[in-house]
Formats: structure tokens, C-alpha cells, sequence
């Protein structure tokens, strides 16, 4: 079964720090890239981070630049995401997904189940 699940998610008071995982399994992340989203409610799904698989070159959403940083470890078949400073308007649910750049845009072909994350005091 191929699938990706992310963990790491909780409740965190404002400044605090999580980091978010997305493992995979039933197929290796080292030929995909990897994004991060996230959904608030009422809100769409936005684009937080990507991690290209090639280079390694990562890109951020200007919202959470300089406070997240995406890694990935080929050896865990795992991709973090490490959230700082985190702010009452991160809180979503994150979801990890795995594809490749078609030419023009990313296709996403691979998607987690979601992780909450909650910033509140």
C-alpha cells in the first residue's frame, strides 16, 4: 500500500516550536518532491513549503519564511518540516504530498491523511 502519513502535529502555545514529519511507505520519496500544505477552516488548502528532489532546493511560502524550514532524510524515507515562532494563524491541518514537476506546475500524485496543529495559549 503506498501512503504517506505525517505526525507531529499537537498543540503548541504562540512562539513555540513543532516539528512536523511525513514518512512514507510502499515507495521511496528519494525520485519525488515533497510538499507541504495546509488547511485553516473555512480557508483553502495553500502551499507552505517544497523540497525538490533533484537539488534539494526548497521554497517557502512568504508567510512562514524564516520560521520553517523543510528537510528530507532519503535514508528515513521521511521529509520534516520544522515550524518556529509559530503563530495563532499557523493553526491548520498539515498534510505532506509527494509528485513531480510535469513541465509547467507540480503534480501532486501521492497525499497524507493530515496532522492538526494548534497554536493557542
Amino acid at each position: 500500500q503506498l501512503q504517506l502519513v505525517e505526525s507531529g502535529g499537537g498543540l503548541v502555545q504562540p512562539g513555540g516550536s513543532l516539528r512536523l514529519s511525513c514518512a512514507a511507505s510502499g515507495f521511496t520519496l528519494d525520485y519525488y518532491a515533497i510538499g507541504w500544505f495546509r488547511q485553516a477552516p473555512g480557508k483553502e488548502r495553500e502551499g507552505v513549503s517544497r523540497i525538490s528532489s533533484s537539488d534539494y532546493s526548497t521554497e517557502y511560502a512568504e508567510s512562514v519564511k524564516g520560521r520553517f524550514t523543510i528537510s528530507r532524510d532519503n535514508t528515513k524515507n521521511t521529509v520534516y518540516l520544522q515550524m518556529n515562532s509559530l503563530k495563532p494563524e499557523d493553526t491548520a491541518v498539515y498534510y505532506c504530498a509527494a509528485g513531480n514537476w510535469s513541465g509547467s506546475e507540480y503534480v501532486w500524485e501521492y497525499w497524507g491523511q493530515g496532522t492538526q496543529v494548534t497554536v493557542a495559549s
